[in-house]
């Protein structure tokens, strides 16, 4: 896999060049700041971009921004937004076009070496990679009128997987349950959220959404 690292941390960034070159991937370069990030990636086309939220000079959300320019102008290119807390909107803005090849993760996931790889694969295949973190927190806020509300214990949970990128299969067998009986309940949370008329791909994405927009 080729990549792209814009990571303001010396540290960070660093133990990130050498963790996926010992992996046998190519790191194209490895910037401190988002200034240059859409440049080299259009220059070099990478697999995947991995980029931090905020970055100088500001520290708001210039390394987003730069995600959100390289998916719009790049589709084919990977993108995984590292972000030290949870900020639901940035999540949402960069799922805002599609679901394809994009992740958001806590930093305190890098740790987890063999979960940051996945996740660095999963968008590599075209997939998604959401942090579980994330999407339970994004679940907690709940009102009378919201559709989710409507949802069953069991439906939320599968919506949870599906908005972390999961497939039916990993789904399944993270909750121990039956292929069939994932897709009955997320056919069920596609009926409760009013996604019943689109195509099986769109549903998962507006689902996602839906949920990340609660």
């Amino acid at each position: 896999m080729r990549l792209i690292l814009a990571e303001d941390s010396t540290l960070l960034r660093e133990g990130l060049v050498r963790l996926l070159v010992e992996e046998g991937h190519e790191v194209l370069a490895a910037l401190p700041d988002a200034v240059s990030l859409a440049a080299e990636t259009g220059a070099r086309r990478p697999d995947v971009v991995v980029v931090d939220v905020r970055m100088p000079p500001t520290h708001t959300d210039e390394g987003l921004r730069a995600a959100v320019e390289i998916r719009e102008r790049w589709p084919e290119v990977g993108v995984l937004v590292l972000s030290q807390h949870i900020e639901r909107h940035y999540a949402a803005r960069l799922l805002a076009a599609s679901a394809k090849r994009v992740g958001y993760l806590l930093k305190d996931r890098v740790a987890q070496v063999e979960e940051f790889l996945d996740a660095l694969e999963r968008i590599h295949a075209g997939g998604a990679a959401i942090d579980p973190e994330v999407v339970r927190q994004l679940v907690i806020r709940s009102t009378h009128g919201d559709p989710l509300a409507r949802l069953t214990p069991r439906e939320r949970t599968v919506l949870e997987a599906l908005a972390e990128g999961l497939t039916n299969t990993a789904i399944a067998n993270k909750l121990h349950i039956s292929v069939s009986s994932v897709e009955k309940n997320l056919n069920t949370v596609f009926d409760k959220l009013e996604l019943s008329h689109t195509t099986d791909y769109n549903r998962r994405v507006l689902a996602v959404l839906r949920y990340l927009e609660s």
